[in-house]
């Protein structure tokens, strides 16, 4: 086990892996967790972006000194899993993003140029990569399940974010790998390296509906590719069900429950994250295996679209398989900060189980470059609002502190903060990591 960390130095060193934690003690041998060895030693954190936001949750949280301790000594050795998340955004190039504007670049030219970037940087720009380093070191995550496929049926347009992460991982294996199986995510941990689990934010679809075993045919590829977890649908109605922002909530269609037992049969699996609340329930209740809500908040705490209410949570849990809290102040409600995705936690574990909850943050670090890059940038015309974004007005007002008190890079003290909240060490290893694997193994059963 580390040294203790006080709260001065916390502030000022980074959390290296330094053990395999109790959340994977299942899945390897006595040899392995004793052959374990820290890759690398705690490295002071000149990051002042980082820096803050610890600050600001700290100034929330206020623990004890050995709550503050403990509980970054138990992030530092535990294998921690973010449910729903993206790896560490690098700035964009903004002089390349100018000349692309001014040659007159359509809006998806540019959104696609953007993109590219804020995934890819991190291996062919070296302060990216140092940005990028830093806070995932400082974020003690071992593996994040990487939202890996823009939002969408049409598998070209799912495919570029699978292939920009793919060349991320192949040019950074050393830090950071792409695992396809639960053993490798618990193979990063014991050799302090971090990896991306795979998800796709859509199920790819020929859209010809010739067959329905012609129309899932991209589905075993994608899975071939690496992915392992995709969205029924995203905000809108699609062919399989309608999302979270239709306000007719109709549910799971034939065709849907289809996939779902294709999902079943391969190993994907099923995320309701973004699905209706009707389509949600449905898909637990026809799903053989888990099905997950991967990046949501409770409904009894604060009714969202992207909220689940008790029966969608139950109906996902009698699949043994579990929801993830997320880090956007307005789907938390409440006070939107640290203390509101605690409580959302603590709400799953009293209601449902802890073998239920995770951590999906649903947010990211974004490099400090990006800003002075931005201003580089001509004013693109403002366009009509994207149609996964077509949902409801939301009048909860979100603050910079709320924000910045969930930042990404605080997931150590999101372990602080269930240690002050009276969890066992072994039941925090199921929430920030243990459920989630436990789940992916499962589904690959």
């Amino acid at each position: 086990m580390s040294t203790p960390i006080n709260r001065r130095s916390f502030l000022g060193t980074s959390l290296a892996a330094t053990s395999l934690g109790l959340a994977a003690a299942d899945s390897v041998t006595a040899a392995d967790q004793e052959s374990a060895k820290p890759s690398t030693k705690p490295k002071p954190i000149q990051n002042e972006v980082i820096l803050h936001a610890r600050q600001v949750a700290l100034d929330i949280l206020k623990p004890s000194q050995k709550q503050l301790e403990h509980g970054l000594e138990l992030h530092a050795e535990s294998l921690v899993f973010d449910s729903y998340g993206f790896a560490p955004r690098a700035a964009v190039d903004g002089e390349r993003l100018a000349e692309a504007i001014n040659n007159h670049a359509s809006t998806a030219e540019i959104q696609d140029l953007r993109e590219d970037m804020s995934m890819t940087r991190c291996v062919t720009d070296p302060a990216e990569q140092r940005e990028f380093k830093e806070a995932f070191d400082a974020s003690g995550v071992t593996c994040i399940f990487q939202n890996a496929g823009e939002e969408g049926q049409d598998p070209m347009r799912l495919m570029k974010r699978l292939a920009r992460f793919t060349f991320t991982t192949d040019m950074l294996s050393d830090f950071v790998f792409k695992a396809v199986t639960p053993e490798e995510i618990v193979q990063a941990k014991l050799e302090g390296r971090h990896c991306l689990y795979l998800t796709g934010n859509g199920v790819p679809l020929t859209q010809q509906w010739e067959t329905t075993t012609d129309e899932m045919k991209y589905m075993r590829i994608f899975f071939q590719l690496g992915i392992r977890m995709m969205h029924m649908t995203y905000n809108r109605r699609n062919m399989l069900g309608d999302g979270c922002a239709e306000p007719a909530n109709a549910g799971l269609s034939d065709f849907g429950r289809t996939v779902v037992a294709e999902m079943n049969r391969l190993g994907i699996i099923p995320d309701v994250a973004h699905s209706g609340w009707q389509t949600s329930l449905e898909t637990a209740q026809v799903s053989k295996k888990p099905v997950v809500a991967s990046h949501s908040t409770c409904a009894s705490l604060h009714k969202h679209i992207r909220s689940k209410p008790d029966e969608v949570i139950k109906a996902i849990v009698e699949t043994n398989g579990l929801i993830g809290i997320c880090c956007i102040p307005r789907y938390l409600g409440g006070k939107g900060d640290i203390s509101a995705l605690l409580d959302h936690v603590d709400y799953v574990v009293k209601n449902f189980g802890i073998d239920y909850v995770a951590i999906g943050t649903d947010v990211s670090y974004t490099s400090r470059n990006n800003s002075l890059e931005r201003k580089k940038v001509p004013r693109a015309p403002r366009s009509r609002t994207a149609w996964r974004s077509l949902w409801p007005d939301d009048p909860f007002v979100e603050t910079p502190e709320m924000r910045t008190s969930v930042s990404w890079t605080n997931w150590p003290l999101f372990t602080v903060g269930l240690v002050q909240r009276g969890y066992s060490d072994a039941d925090i290893q199921k929430i920030i990591g243990g459920n989630v694997l436990r789940v992916c193994q499962e589904s690959l059963t």
